[in-house]
This record gives C-alpha cells, sequence and structure tokens, in this order.
C-alpha cells in the first residue's frame, strides 16, 4: 500500500502541476459551500460551538476518505489512482504559483490596477491600498504561507495517513480559511478550527522553510543567508507557523517582508522579516519558483521515503 501510495502522490502532483487546480466543481470549494450550510445551524458565539461545527463538518467528510482508503487498498492500481485524485484535489501549488506570475506580468506592464484585481485571489489584504512593492510583498508572503499550507501539509499528511491525512488536512485549513479570525463572529466560534489547522501544520511549515532554505541558491539567493535570517525572524511572526515561511522566502531572495497590512475592516502592524529591499516583480518571479521547486522536491522526498520503506516491509 505504501508503494501504490507513493506512486499516487506523485502522479496527483504531476496533474497538479500540468493541470492545475480542476476549474469547475472543485472539491474543496464543495466543502467550503457544505461547511457554510452547517454554520447556519451549528452557529454560537463559544468556543463549545465552534468544536461542534468542526466536528459536524469534518466527520462525515473524514468517514468518506477512509471508506475509500480501506476500499481500494488492497488493489495497487485502483489505490494509487484514488491517491491521485485526492492529491490532485487538494494540492495547490500551480495556481499558487500562477497566481504570483500573473500578479509579476501585470506589474512589469505597469498595470498595478490589473495586479491588484488578483490580490484577493490569494489573501484579504485591501488591494486599494497597495502600491507596487505592495502588491508584491503581499504575493510574496501569501505563497510562502501557502505552500506549507496548499503543498507540503497535504504531502506529509498523505504520506502519513493516506487518503484520509490528505482530506481531513485540507478541510481544516479551509475551515480555518472561513472561520479562523480574530473578529466579533469568529473570535470564539472559529478557536478550535485556527488551534486544529496551526497544530496540523505545525511540521509541515518548519520542513516549508527548511526545504526553502536548501533551494535558495536556484533561485539566486545563499542558503546560508535564508537559514540565518529563518532562525533569526521565524519567531517574529504573529503565527506559530506562517514565520517559518516568509521568513525563508524573504532570506533566499534577499528582500524584507512584514510590515503594514491594510484589510477591509481593519489595520494590522507584523515585525519586518528580512534585511533587503521590498520586493518588486522580479522577486515575486522568484517566489514563484520558489514554490514549485519546493514542492516537487518534498513530494520527490516523500514518495521515495514511502517506496523505501514500502520494499522493506515485503
Amino acid at each position: 500500500m505504501l508503494i501504490s501510495r507513493a506512486v499516487g502522490i506523485g502522479l496527483g502532483v504531476v496533474a497538479d502541476r500540468i493541470l492545475g487546480d480542476p476549474k469547475r466543481h472543485h472539491p474543496v470549494a464543495w466543502f467550503g459551500t457544505w461547511a457554510a450550510k452547517v454554520e447556519k445551524h451549528t452557529y454560537r458565539d463559544s468556543t463549545g460551538a465552534g468544536a461542534v461545527h468542526v466536528a459536524a463538518v469534518v466527520a462525515p467528510v473524514a468517514a468518506g476518505a477512509v471508506l475509500l482508503e480501506r476500499a481500494t487498498r488492497r488493489h495497487p492500481v485502483a489505490h494509487a489512482a484514488a491517491t491521485a485524485l485526492v492529491t490532485w484535489s487538494v494540492i495547490g501549488a500551480t495556481s499558487l504559483a500562477r497566481e504570483g506570475e500573473a500578479m509579476a506580468d501585470s506589474l512589469d506592464a505597469e498595470d498595478l490596477d490589473g495586479a491588484r484585481a488578483r490580490v484577493n485571489n490569494l489573501c484579504s489584504r485591501d488591494p486599494a491600498q497597495l502600491d507596487e512593492e505592495g502588491v508584491a510583498r503581499a504575493a510574496t508572503e501569501s505563497m510562502a504561507e501557502n505552500t506549507a499550507d496548499a503543498a507540503v501539509a497535504s504531502l506529509l499528511w498523505g504520506a502519513v495517513a493516506g487518503i484520509p491525512g490528505m482530506v481531513v488536512h485540507r478541510c481544516l485549513n479551509t475551515l480555518d480559511a472561513m472561520i479562523g479570525y480574530r473578529n466579533d463572529r469568529y473570535r470564539h466560534f472559529g478557536t478550535v478550527a485556527a488551534r486544529l489547522d496551526d497544530a496540523a501544520d505545525l511540521v509541515p511549515a518548519r520542513l516549508t522553510g527548511a526545504t526553502a532554505c536548501l533551494l535558495a541558491p536556484a533561485v539566486g539567493g545563499s542558503t546560508g543567508e535564508a537559514w540565518r535570517v529563518m532562525g533569526r525572524d521565524a519567531h517574529r511572526h504573529p503565527s506559530p507557523n506562517g514565520g517559518w515561511c516568509e521568513s525563508a522566502w524573504a532570506g533566499a531572495l534577499g528582500v524584507q517582508l512584514g510590515g503594514v497590512n491594510v484589510y477591509f475592516s481593519r489595520e494590522e502592524t507584523r515585525p519586518l522579516l528580512g534585511d533587503g529591499p521590498r520586493p518588486r516583480s522580479a522577486e515575486l518571479r522568484k517566489a514563484s519558483r520558489l514554490v514549485t521547486l519546493v514542492t516537487g522536491a518534498v513530494t520527490a522526498a516523500v514518495a521515495t521515503s514511502l517506496i523505501a520503506i514500502g520494499k522493506a516491509r515485503r
């Protein structure tokens, strides 16, 4: 089963690389619609209600994933195909990198409005408040953090727990994006979703940062410098996980991230990460390339490890 899991994960990442996210009927979008409908019945301004909501939303989907894993695990071809399909559904690395490239294209064409129009495909900042450096910084920070959320974490949970691992992680990550906010509505209700997502990404975020540091020379940076910046700045970030990714990207690209972020309803000042200038379109392209490189490297490591363990167990 480990070998078919490795093959399936590899094929799923290749499908993501070739096709990107499904254009219509994306399973993650289905889950989001389902979660929103359930929230109408489970919402209360309390942490306990939030826990009930997470369980009510995730449990049926997790059960389906477990059934799919069990139904195919004795049939290598079917298991590899099912794993590939799920991997493709939960991985978002290619679409993430393409958004960065498209924004860089707009900036190079001096089309700031066009670049701003794509900002909310990556993050929830108010694009009207962003100049060229602000757009590039927002995209770089989002790509760095989401490489862990939308790629590396799914790969690791897939390696450890197969189809259920990938599905449950993606559910938690989607719930965090929907309700994991510290605002009046979700400050209590979204706490459990946010904490579970943090826990699920604890190891993947650090692996993402470390891999980005190792691959820094591929985008014109230095592994030693990237590692130095990550080690110094990762803990400055308010997120227990995001700082590892963002500081690694900052060090690898030789830029400075962080600062004032303006959202539609609030303003937030974050510590600075890195020592260089603010990113612009050239660095944005390198940030996009690093998303692809990190995803490919982790995929290769995961698949190789699963195959080696699978052969050793025979």
